[in-house]
């Protein structure tokens, strides 16, 4: 079995504190020879510690394809979090979990990460027991930016409160959504804008409803997008709020195909409209928006 670099933590949204742990993790593998790997959680550990929700920035599989392209990852390991990894004993947790099963030769973990039983375990105390055994532990400390400590908690409140581009600062990328396309009521369609339609995946945090400019990502290809999240009020209002992209030059079907959605700025608030003439108007206007975006 390969030998690896393992960084530790949630990862949600792979924002630019985690992109700390992940570029010392890729190399440190390199100067070692070994694969660089991420451990993560399939469900986050609050939901079962403290039993609250915790609305994720992105899914197991966002967070996955983010620590590959973004930081070189070549390995994320989705570990499960149940009662027995929560009431698990640090030191088994370094020892048998860690080195044992998965074969740590190195770990890199945040200033503040918690492990074992009742968070008892420290980053110090990973790294007098790592240094014990022969294995490698870098900490790495708090990032800031604006002086602002860069959290996933906080770009989870820009997220909510429409701070799309604040967000894609902390986060050190466009917001992504991926999913697969699924058929709307194809009212886009009949005003010239026909859209892409995703489900937000559940537990996953709903953005502040409205319209976004956006890259829209269909098999490695990418187009400009107006994006609408919420439940398009004009039209017949939806149960549950749907993103629809309307990808600027793309000509074909995307039902049942694969779209990455990298929202990048927050242009206004979902609202009705008169008509959906008048929403055709704004549509246009919105999509004037998007080609000075992209512009720059």
């Amino acid at each position: 079995m390969m030998k690896r670099v393992i960084a530790l933590g949630f990862f949600d949204g792979v924002h630019l504190g985690h992109a700390a742990l992940l570029q010392k993790t890729r190399a440190r593998a390199n100067e070692l020879g070994a694969a660089a790997a991420a451990m993560s959680f399939d469900t986050h550990p609050d939901t079962l510690v403290f039993g609250c929700e915790v609305p994720l920035i992105n899914t197991a599989a966002e967070r996955q394809l983010l620590m590959r392209r973004l930081y070189g990852i070549d390995e994320i390991i989705l570990a499960h979090f149940d009662k027995n990894m929560m009431h698990m004993p640090w030191r088994d947790f370094i020892t048998d979990f860690l080195i044992g099963k998965l074969h740590a030769c190195h770990v890199v973990c945040g200033h503040d990460f918690r492990f074992g039983d009742r968070g008892t375990g420290t980053p110090a105390l990973l790294q007098e027991t790592c240094l014990a055994l022969g294995v490698g532990c870098d900490v790495i400390e708090k990032v800031e930016l604006d002086g602002t400590v860069v959290s996933s908690t906080y770009i989870r409140q820009l997220l909510l409160g429409g701070e799309a581009s604040r967000a894609v600062r902390f986060l050190g990328h466009r917001h992504l959504v991926h999913g697969t396309v699924i058929h709307g009521a194809h009212n886009g369609r009949s005003i010239g804008f026909p859209t892409a339609n995703i489900s937000f995946a559940p537990g996953v945090l709903v953005p502040k409803r409205g319209v976004y400019l956006a890259e829209a990502e269909v098999e490695g290809r990418c187009w400009p997008a107006l994006v609408n999240v919420g439940v398009h009020p004009t039209a017949g209002a939806l149960a549950q709020p749907v993103l629809e992209a309307w990808l600027q030059g793309f000509d074909g079907d995307l039902y049942g195909r694969e779209l990455s959605v990298w929202l990048a700025a927050f242009t206004r608030p979902e609202r009705p409209f008169s008509s959906m003439q008048a929403l055709r108007g704004q549509l246009a206007r919105d999509k004037k928006d998007l080609e000075a975006y992209f512009k720059q």
